[in-house]
């Protein structure tokens, strides 16, 4: 029984799973558009909330400026998580198929990079903000309810909050880096592969 066993050989006639770069560009495509269409769905609900807001400002005059203040604060929470979430708008929207592999990487990289900054720092200011406009605004109305109902509203509000920062939120961000994570393995595994060719 021969025990030299030529590992370098084994290693060579393993098949690699190499995914086709066409298919990769195609699914490339594919999330960027889905991106984009999450991009302009996100700017036109949280345009129509300032408008909303907006109105609420000018037919319902509010008189505590805790209020107006919080009214203020929601809108520029909102406002600054548009504002950084259009700038990617760019890698969205570019569909380029004279790239090579490593620089479809590369854009995804970036990308990424973008993504994980905009669901860090932007969505904890966002939702710092976002809490603290909805507390400012509803003090004008609890204050005019019993001790209890204003602590059963403030209760709520906050649990709805944190429900959403603790649960859903999370949710959502490995859901989208989830997508984003496996086209760059992918797209690493062929660039790997052209290397070592």
């Amino acid at each position: 029984m021969n025990t030299n066993i030529d590992f370098k050989e084994l290693w060579n006639k393993q098949k690699m799973d190499i995914p086709d770069p066409k298919e990769l560009f195609e699914k490339t495509k594919e999330f960027k558009k889905k991106s984009f269409r999450k991009l302009l769905l996100a700017n036109i609900t949280l345009l129509f909330t300032t408008a909303f807001l907006l109105f609420i400002w000018y037919y319902y005059k509010p008189e505590f400026i805790t209020s107006k203040i919080g009214i203020v604060c929601i809108i520029l929470a909102m406002f600054l998580y548009l504002f950084v979430y259009n700038k990617m708008a760019t890698f969205l929207k570019s569909n380029n198929y004279e790239m090579d592999t490593s620089q479809h990487l590369q854009q995804l990289l970036k990308l990424k990079e973008k993504e994980r900054f905009l669901q860090t720092t932007i969505l904890n200011a966002y939702f710092i903000l976002l809490s603290i406009g909805i507390c400012l605004y509803m003090y004008e109305y609890t204050c005019r309810m019993t001790m209890l109902w204003a602590t059963v509203t403030y209760g709520v509000t906050l649990a709805w909050i944190a429900l959403n920062w603790f649960v859903f939120r999370p949710k959502t961000i490995k859901k989208q880096q989830k997508s984003l994570n496996e086209l760059i393995e992918k797209f690493e595994k062929i660039n790997n592969q052209l290397i070592q060719k």
